[in-house]
C-alpha cells in the first residue's frame, strides 16, 4: 500500500513540473507574439507617423520588447 502512494505521488510531481513547463512555454510564445505583432505594426508605420508618437525608428526593437515584458 506504501508503494502505491508513492507511486501515486510521484506520478503527481511529474505531471506538476509538465504542467509548469507547459504554463511557461504558453507564457514566453505570448510574449513572442506580442513582440512580433508590435514590431510589425510599428515598422509599418511612416518616420512622420513615429515621429507624432514620438519616436524614432531605431527604438522600434525597443519599445516592441517592453510591450511584451510589460503587457
Amino acid at each position: 500500500m506504501a508503494t502505491l502512494s508513492t507511486t501515486h505521488v510521484a506520478g503527481f510531481a511529474r505531471t506538476g513540473r509538465l504542467g509548469l513547463l507547459k504554463s511557461q512555454l504558453d507564457a514566453a510564445l505570448a510574449r513572442r507574439r506580442v513582440y512580433r505583432t508590435t514590431l510589425n505594426e510599428l515598422r509599418a508605420l511612416s518616420d512622420r507617423d513615429l515621429a507624432d508618437l514620438g519616436m524614432h525608428r531605431a527604438s522600434i526593437r525597443q519599445v516592441a520588447l517592453q510591450a511584451a515584458n510589460n503587457g
